[in-house]
């Protein structure tokens, strides 16, 4: 949608609401929802406010301190919202409104650095500077259940009902249950201006995916955190729920492999210069461990990589190996590599912040890429994926490369977020030491 077509949406009384919406440091939409008519008598030329603690908060959303940015003794002043007009669109599901992302700006003009949509800006012009762009998708899975989100909450998240009883892998019978839902999100997405190509059953109990066509890095982050925040508002609507937990439970745990190519004004990149995507995999292997942080965010996140899973455990390559933590795939103009680190919580903008760094750092080291695995990387003696965000905290700290492409700002941004996350997870007692310990001991 461009801006004349809201313009002339609005006059006609098709759309009253307009949704300008920050990516945070857990990929969620913040923001505001405007009058349409305010939005374009003031926000198009000025931009809107949002409390600066949108970057400086817990997964709870309390205040917490350590950030440098904002803070009690600053005031939780303001950052400015700059809409990005290319990002406008409508939003099926929700009568009479258009939604766009917005960058981060301080009052003075100048770049937010560490927020995620601006961490990737980073990057992308580092590779712009050479000429090349870069070109993404990003595979969310998730698990649908029948109880409404209220329902769940009320259940402790206990005794939930998935939408599927049994493994739906590829069932198309066992698909057609929850149809009616992914059928409403898919079209919901085409809608909203994302190109959808497929959705499928997966493995674990109620568990599905939707994948949308590969885009340019950019937006394929925006797409995927509008994806994810509409999926859920659609099936709150249904009186459903859907949870993006990288592992909800012992069963398979909720991946988001990204897969990424490098293109430029003739084509792509990766299969013009076989010398060059050689090193930018072989970065890829040589910074997993210390960019860890960016591609599995939570703790939660680590509970995913176990042995025999598809979630990777070894730092690895092969080709269409889905054992190893890198996966190359396609040939021609559709040769690309897949990340299989990343879980459904992770944040899509850091997440390719971190493989464009990495694959730069393995091209400007002109690294050599080691020979392809095969066979089964679970039981390979390959360098592990770190397994705890403790692990890949200290990496990500002690990471030159991710000082030199992220700018210290960031990495202290990021760093501290983990340790808030660390805190909370060493303070809690949960049902597991309750059941374990209450009458047992």
């Amino acid at each position: 949608m461009t801006l004349e077509e809201l313009e002339e949406a609005v006059a006609r009384g098709d759309v009253d609401t307009v949704v300008l919406a920050i990516a945070d440091m857990q990929g969620r939409l913040q923001g505001k929802r405007l009058t349409a008519r305010h939005f374009l008598d003031d926000v198009v030329a000025h931009g809107a406010e949002g409390c600066n603690y949108l970057l400086a908060v817990d997964v709870d959303m309390n205040t917490v301190g350590g950030y440098a940015m904002s803070s009690w003794s600053r005031g939780y002043g303001d950052f400015v919202m700059k809409p990005d007009f290319s990002t406008l669109r409508p939003v099926p599901w929700q009568p009479g409104t258009a939604m766009l992302m917005a960058d981060i700006h301080w009052e003075d003009g100048s770049d937010v650095v560490a927020s995620p949509r601006q961490v990737l800006r980073r990057q992308l012009a580092r590779l712009e500077e050479r000429g090349w762009k870069a070109m993404a998708g990003t595979e969310l899975e998730f698990i649908v259940f029948r109880d409404s989100y209220e329902q769940a909450w009320h259940k402790a998240y206990r005794d939930l009902e998935p939408a599927n009883l049994y493994n739906v892998d590829y069932s198309l019978l066992g698909t057609a249950r929850v149809e009616p839902l992914i059928r409403r999100i898919r079209n919901a997405m085409m809608g909203a201006g994302m190109q959808v190509e497929n959705s499928k059953g997966e493995c674990n109990f109620g568990q599905h995916e939707i994948n949308f066509h590969y885009a340019d890095a950019l937006r394929a982050a925006d797409d995927h955190v509008i994806y994810k925040n509409g999926a859920k508002e659609i099936a709150a609507e249904e009186g459903m729920a859907i949870t993006y937990m990288a592992k909800y439970d012992e069963r398979e745990g909720n991946s988001c492999h990204i897969h990424l190519s490098l293109g430029d004004d003739d084509g792509n990149v990766f299969a013009a210069d076989e010398g060059l995507f050689k090193s930018f995999v072989a970065g890829q292997l040589a910074c997993l461990q210390e960019l860890t942080l960016f591609l599995a965010p939570n703790i939660n996140s680590y509970k995913r990589y176990v042995e025999g899973s598809f979630a990777p455990t070894a730092v690895a390559w092969g080709r269409d190996n889905r054992t190893c933590a890198l996966r190359v795939v396609g040939h021609g103009s559709s040769l690309r590599m897949e990340n299989r680190v990343p879980g459904a919580d992770v944040n899509p903008y850091l997440a390719l912040s971190a493989l464009i760094a990495a694959g730069l750092h393995g091209i400007d080291e002109g690294l050599e890429l080691e020979d392809a695995f095969e066979g089964n990387a679970y039981e390979s003696d390959k360098p592990r994926v770190p397994h705890t965000l403790y692990q890949a905290h200290d990496r990500f700290r002690d990471s030159a490369v991710a000082r030199d492409a992220f700018g210290q700002e960031v990495v202290d941004h990021y760093l501290n977020n983990a340790q808030i996350e660390l805190a909370a997870h060493e303070a809690a007692v949960t049902d597991w030491e309750r059941f374990r310990g209450f009458e047992r001991l």
